[in-house]
């Protein structure tokens, strides 16, 4: 079992290094909620994103692990206005994929904004991050403490 995973994870990280490449520009193609969505590349193909460091509410039920939470529908509206036909820059920290099979990545719209602190300032996600990818963490701690004195969105 351990080695079929390590094969797992070693094909992932080639066939994931070989399709994305960081500071590269993508297409997004759908979103999902507030933290996550798909970027499609020149060869149409398509990979879902999660957003590292952040967390935003559910905005739909998904099995039984995750339920539709309080402002889950403000949180996807709102990054639905940011990204639906948009083009996002992907930088990426220690771990590429998330056991979804989802890419980690953090994202910069076209303008600049850097799309994870822009979620958490705003109120529309909080600071959600897992070891070992921590490179922004301070950062969205104290967006998430602006948000809270603000309050905005989850905050009001």
């Amino acid at each position: 079992m351990k080695s079929k995973l390590i094969l797992f994870f070693t094909f992932s990280f080639i066939f994931f290094n070989a399709q994305l490449k960081e500071n590269t520009f993508y297409t997004v193609s759908k979103i999902t909620d507030g933290d996550t969505f798909y970027v499609m590349t020149k060869n149409s193909e398509k990979f879902k994103i999660r957003l590292i460091g952040i967390n935003a509410p559910e905005s739909y039920n998904v099995g039984k692990k995750f339920r539709k939470e309080y402002f889950g529908k403000e949180a996807k509206v709102f990054a639905t206005n940011l990204l639906k036909n948009k083009k996002v820059k992907l930088t990426f920290d220690v771990q590429k994929t998330d056991r979804y099979g989802r890419i980690l990545a953090y994202a910069y719209l076209e303008n600049g904004v850097f799309l994870n602190q822009y979620l958490v300032e705003n109120g529309f996600a909080v600071v959600a991050t897992f070891p070992p990818n921590v490179k922004f963490v301070e950062v969205f701690t104290k967006a998430e403490k602006l948000a809270r004195k603000k309050e905005v969105g989850l905050w009001k």
